[in-house]
């Protein structure tokens, strides 16, 4: 999947700058990172890379974009990532009130990714905000499926966030946590939605590849005649559309059937539809045990899926104090299935909760920001892992230079 290509890279809404795409502007934070690991042959190796000349690499896969600063899923994100060096894009495709496909993480979570509260289309929220009162927590759900796809476009992205002690709107869209910022997220200075359509078509101009994940609706399918199957037939139909060859694609869903749809209707994209592994939360499901499986990896394999995308912590786990694969991360090697993980800058300050729980099956191994190149390395080089999501791309992008992953 490792892949550079030249593109046409849009710097601002209002215009583009044609610029190689090989080109990646990694800033301040691998150096930061590196500087805080523990001192090492890793450590040593990716010292002499500070610096370096970087290009785009398939290998850092922005999620969402670019989120530790930016907000998610809008075009400032995009942009942010594409600079960093993301050679593959990921829009969660969700849809509106007259079955338009737009970015979100999910289809109800305008209350607190936008500025809906506080515009007109609050009207349509269902379940309006309430404030915090009597032990209960402040709170509101505003559905994309409320609103259409013009409303959609007229609302402001921000940063995904909610004070759940406010007792006013003003407050409650003030809970951003202290290791992000707003200061990419007013209405003059970005923030603008995009839709699976719009995105298609910067990804191209970025000369990256695509990773849209179907979102399950909140509302109940079939939507005004429109069915989960077409839903699924919709997403790859707009990249038809667009000439999008599918092996440019890796459509993404948790659920299964989504992803057998796909390998049905659509062999060519459906043989790079990936199955985003959320069975932890199952009983009986063990990392460590691959008998609990269900279905197994071979299973898997047997009905068309060559994709795998798991939580990070699924893929690893400690052996006298090191990091090492885990049983899951060997089960689905030897079945021949490619993997993808996620989130690695998701967690804000490692080393303030030792990564939460995009790293809970190695917290004891946590010990500093510098940890996540340690972590990244044995995905990397031990699981050998596809690609990476990040919410911040030029750290995985940093790796993947140093280290000769195009």
């Amino acid at each position: 999947m490792h892949f550079v290509r030249n593109a046409a890279l849009c710097l601002m809404a209002g215009g583009c700058l044609t610029v190689s795409a090989q080109a990646a502007q990694l800033g301040p934070r691998p150096a930061f990172l590196v500087e805080q690991m523990q001192d090492g042959p890793l450590k040593d190796k990716l010292r002499t890379c500070i610096g370096n000349p970087a290009t785009s690499s398939s290998f850092s896969i922005g999620h969402r974009g670019a989120p530790l600063q930016f907000p998610e899923h809008t075009l400032e994100a995009y942009q942010a990532a594409a600079v960093m060096g993301a050679g593959v894009q990921e829009c969660d495709v969700t849809f509106t009130r007259d079955k338009e496909l737009v970015c979100r993480h999910s289809q109800n979570d305008l209350a607190t990714t936008t500025d809906i509260l506080e515009t007109d289309l609050a009207r349509s929220c269902v379940a309006p905000f309430t404030a915090a009162a009597n032990g209960e927590k402040a709170a509101a759900e505003c559905r994309t499926s409320e609103i259409t796809l013009a409303e959609f476009q007229g609302l402001n992205g921000r940063m995904d966030a909610s004070d759940p002690t406010a007792t006013t709107v003003e407050a409650f869209l003030k809970g951003t946590p202290d290791w992000r910022t707003g200061l990419y997220a007013t209405a003059a200075a970005g923030g603008t939605l995009m839709t699976h359509a719009q995105s298609i078509d910067l990804f191209k101009k970025q000369g990256a590849r695509f990773t849209p994940e179907l979102k399950r609706p909140d509302v109940t399918m079939p939507f005004d005649g429109f069915s989960q199957e077409d839903f699924a037939q919709k997403l790859i139909d707009e990249y038809k559309a667009a000439g999008v060859p599918a092996s440019d694609v890796y459509p993404q869903s948790f659920f299964l059937d989504d992803v057998l749809y796909w390998i049905r209707n659509e062999p060519e994209f459906g043989k790079q539809a990936v199955f985003l592994d959320g069975r932890s939360g199952m009983q009986g499901f063990d990392t460590s045990d691959p008998t609990s499986f269900k279905p197994s990896m071979a299973e898997l394999k047997e009905m068309g899926v060559n994709y795998i995308s798991p939580p990070l912590w699924m893929l690893v786990t400690l052996d006298n104090g090191k990091i090492v694969p885990s049983a899951y991360a060997k089960a689905a090697k030897e079945a021949g299935i490619r993997i993808f993980t996620w989130t690695l800058e998701r967690s804000g300050l490692l080393s303030h909760n030792k990564g939460g729980w995009y790293y809970r099956s190695i917290s004891d191994a946590i010990t500093s920001e510098g940890s996540v190149y340690e972590v990244l390395d044995v995905l990397a080089q031990d699981v050998k892992v596809s690609g990476v999501f990040s919410d911040w791309p030029a750290t995985v992008t940093f790796y993947a230079n140093c280290m000769g992953l195009d």
